[in-house]
């Protein structure tokens, strides 16, 4: 009885999902992907620390290292190009494969009607590719990316909205964020909303900029829900 009351509270909350490292264990397969995919571009004068950048997507490490390289404005034809290089350079690689129980949690929460959507700061291609080769269900219309926002919180109220129409639902009772970055954090503190952190590599870093739930993976983070 307890179970299903839990299960029907959930059916009112969204859970907001990053890829690269929360759900794809893809992060330093995919950073090297992006500094080759640029490097085809003829962007040579690269900033590889990725961490430090103002914005963590894909769009804007392109544009920042275009410019900087070219001294000249990214034109937008070029994010296409970037986009398809980035999946050339990955498919150089094995499969990602998923961070432990991604895969059964994200089915889960469709057998069971939870409302889910993802907000990754990669583009669109590669970030099917990687749920792809995971075999982690999704929906095109539930992916918010990098190709429209530049900023994290852009494409994470991008991802809100996508899943208020997907799920016909006007308003959330209680919206969670989850992330493995400290990037996903900041976010969802600017934004108000709810966070879990997934994996131990950032773990402490979370829990001293005010994470409050953190779990070493999503099998973990699951056991937690149900």
């Amino acid at each position: 009885m307890l179970y299903n009351i839990k299960i029907i509270l959930l059916k009112d909350t969204l859970y907001i999902f990053d890829i690269d490292g929360t759900l794809t264990d893809s992060v330093p397969m995919y950073l090297i992907s992006v500094t080759k995919a640029m490097m085809s571009m003829g962007i040579n004068n690269i900033d590889t620390d990725y961490n430090n950048y103002k914005h963590h997507t894909d769009s804007y490490a392109l544009r920042y290292n275009y410019e900087r390289s070219f001294k000249q404005d990214l034109s937008e034809n070029l994010l296409g190009d970037f986009e398809n290089n980035l999946v050339k350079q990955m498919l150089e690689f094995d499969p990602v494969k998923e961070i432990k129980g991604a895969q059964s949690l994200i089915q889960s929460f469709r057998d069971k009607s939870i409302p889910f959507c993802f907000a990754t700061g990669a583009l669109p291609k590669p970030a099917m590719l990687k749920l792809e080769q995971c075999d982690i269900w999704y929906d095109e219309l539930l992916l918010a990316t990098s190709m429209t926002h530049e900023s994290r919180e852009g494409f994470v109220m991008d991802a809100l909205e996508r899943a208020k129409a997907f799920y016909n639902i006007s308003q959330f009772s209680k919206i969670i964020s989850v992330g493995d970055g400290l990037w996903d954090l900041k976010t969802a503190q600017n934004l108000s909303l709810d966070f879990v952190g997934i994996g131990d590599r950032n773990k402490e870093k979370l829990l001293q900029n005010g994470a409050t739930r953190c779990y070493s993976n999503i099998e973990e983070f699951s056991k937690s829900i149900f």
